[in-house]
C-alpha cells in the first residue's frame, strides 16, 4: 500500500478563457493533514473537485492510493470521503436514514453500517438530531451531517471543503479535535479561510493564488522562512527607567528601539532596522551592562495570516 495516498501531477483546468488551476502538483501521505489556503477564486474548490473525480482535469493525472482516477474512477473513489462546498444534503430525509442511505451506497454490509452509524452519532455529536429531518437542522448541524456522510465508509482519504463553516466556536473546537483524532491513518486535505485552523490541525500548508501553487511547507517552516529578521524582540523581567532606556538607545545605532509592556512583571525591548539585521550579542551586551534580567530573545515571529497576505498579494 503506497504511503502517498494522493499523488496529483501537473493539474490544469480552464473554464473558457479563465485558467482556474495552472499546473498544480500535490502529494499527500498517510497521517498528513494538509491545509489548502488561498483567496476566493484561487482554485481551491476546483482542485478538490478534480481530486475527488467530480471534475476531470484538462491536463495532468491523479493517483488515489496508486490507482489512476481517470481510468479506474470507481475503484479510486472507494478510498475517498468528500465534503463539498455547501455540504449538499437530501433535506427531506431523517438524519439517520440519510446516513444509512449513504452507507449502503458505499457498499457497507448491514453489520458494518450499523457500527459506523453508531460511531458517527457519537463521534460527531449527532445523537440529539438523529431522528430529525435534515431540513430542520441549523447550518452547523447540517455541516456535521456532511462530515458524517464523508466519514461513514471510514475512507483512507478525506477531502473537506470548509469543514467548520457555520459552526460556533465550541463546535469548531470539537471538529478540529475530531480531525486530529482520525488523521493518524488517513490523508486529509482541508480547504479553509481560517488561518488558526491550519495552525491548530495541519501538518502542512499549501497556499495557492490565481490557480498557481505558491507555497507548500509546514506552518512552522513557513514562519521560519518569513521570520522578520529586522526586528529583534528581547523580553526582560525588570522595569526600565528613562535614563537607562536613553543610554541603551544612544549606544545602539539602530533605526528604532522601543519598549512594550508584556504583562504585569515583564517588558519587551524591540530593536528594528530596515537596512541591517540587529546584532543579538551587541544588543545583549548593552542590556546586561544595566544588569537587566533577560528572559528570552529572538527575532520577531510572523503569523500565518501575514505570511498568507505576503504570498498572495506581495504586500506586507
Amino acid at each position: 500500500m503506497p504511503d502517498k495516498l494522493i499523488n496529483a501531477k501537473n493539474l490544469k483546468k480552464s473554464f473558457d478563457q479563465f485558467i482556474a488551476v495552472d499546473k498544480i502538483n500535490l502529494q499527500v501521505d498517510r497521517g498528513e493533514v494538509v491545509g489548502f489556503l488561498g483567496p476566493n477564486g484561487a482554485g481551491k474548490s476546483t482542485t478538490m473537485k478534480m481530486l475527488t473525480g467530480f471534475l476531470e482535469p484538462d491536463d495532468g493525472e491523479i493517483f488515489i492510493n496508486g490507482i489512476d482516477l481517470k481510468s479506474n474512477s470507481l475503484k479510486a473513489k472507494e478510498y475517498i470521503g468528500y465534503l463539498p462546498e455547501g455540504a449538499p444534503l437530501y433535506s427531506d430525509m431523517i438524519v439517520s436514514d440519510f446516513l444509512s442511505f449513504i452507507g449502503k451506497m458505499r457498499g457497507l454490509s448491514d453489520k458494518k453500517l450499523s457500527n459506523r452509524l453508531e460511531e458517527m452519532a457519537n463521534q460527531i455529536n449527532l445523537k440529539e438530531m438523529w431522528d430529525r429531518p435534515v431540513e430542520t437542522l441549523s447550518k452547523g448541524f447540517k455541516r456535521r451531517v456532511g462530515i458524517a456522510q464523508a466519514l461513514i465508509h471510514d475512507p483512507d482519504i478525506l477531502i473537506l471543503d470548509e469543514p467548520t463553516d457555520g459552526l460556533d466556536p465550541n463546535q469548531k473546537h470539537e471538529m478540529r479535535n475530531l480531525i486530529k483524532k482520525i488523521s493518524k491513518n488517513k490523508a486529509i486535505v482541508i480547504s479553509t479561510h481560517i488561518l488558526e485552523e491550519v495552525e491548530a490541525v495541519c501538518s502542512r500548508a499549501i497556499i495557492i493564488a490565481n490557480g498557481k501553487l505558491l507555497a507548500n511547507d509546514s506552518p512552522q517552516n513557513l514562519e521560519k522562512k518569513f521570520l522578520n529578521k529586522h526586528t529583534l524582540s528581547i523580553k526582560i523581567s525588570d522595569k526600565i527607567n528613562n535614563v537607562v532606556f536613553k543610554d541603551i538607545k544612544s549606544s545602539l545605532k539602530y533605526e528604532e528601539i522601543k519598549i512594550q509592556k508584556s504583562d504585569a512583571s515583564t517588558y519587551i525591548i524591540l530593536v528594528s532596522d530596515n537596512k541591517k539585521v540587529p546584532n543579538l550579542s551587541t544588543v545583549l551586551k548593552q542590556i546586561n551592562k544595566h544588569k537587566l534580567n533577560v528572559i528570552e530573545a529572538n527575532f520577531q515571529k510572523v503569523n500565518l495570516e501575514k505570511i498568507f497576505r505576503t504570498i498572495t498579494t506581495g504586500n506586507n
